[in-house]
């Protein structure tokens, strides 16, 4: 990954000048450089990391196992691309071992999530078997600790 991505990866909040100057590049370069990567869809979009445990403590989150079936002529790319439709979901993706994706799915309650599994995915053509687990605190999400206060610090020893 080029230092341009990396730089928008960890802050996308900086600004055109200032990532131009840690780079040593012209502004006019950076805005290209972006504007060719959210073209071809290297970019796909800029977000805040945000700490949902403390947004909103009842929201649920969980991640699902799912067992499937290639779709003859589609492979799992089909499948995958309906249930991606669906807005409970928010990340999706193909595996390797004992399960063929793995999805991420949010809703206001366990009841919910469970519906959206027993009634729309476990449902699906071509979907074997699901496997849920709710998510019970989030300690980091995509590179960022969302933990905040001091560091721990290691236990004394006691003779």
């Amino acid at each position: 990954m080029d230092e341009l991505l990396q730089l928008l990866k960890t802050d996308g909040r900086q600004s055109v000048k200032t990532l131009a100057d840690m780079l040593t590049l012209s502004e006019d370069e950076i805005r290209s450089r972006m504007t060719t990567y959210e073209q071809q869809g290297i970019i796909r979009g800029y977000r805040a990391v945000v700490n949902e445990d403390l947004l909103d403590p009842n929201r649920v989150r969980a991640a699902i196992e799912v067992c499937m079936k290639p779709d003859r002529g589609g492979g799992y790319d089909r499948v995958a691309e309906r249930i991606g439709k669906f807005s409970e979901v928010e990340s999706l993706h193909l595996m390797s071992g004992g399960y063929d994706l793995l999805v991420f799915v949010e809703g206001d309650s366990l009841k919910e999530v469970a519906g959206f599994v027993n009634e729309r995915l476990a449902t699906l053509d071509g979907v074997r078997s699901t496997a849920t687990h709710f998510t019970l605190k989030t300690y980091k999400d995509q590179g960022v600790m969302m933990e905040t206060g001091s560091e721990h610090e290691r236990l004394k020893v006691s003779p």
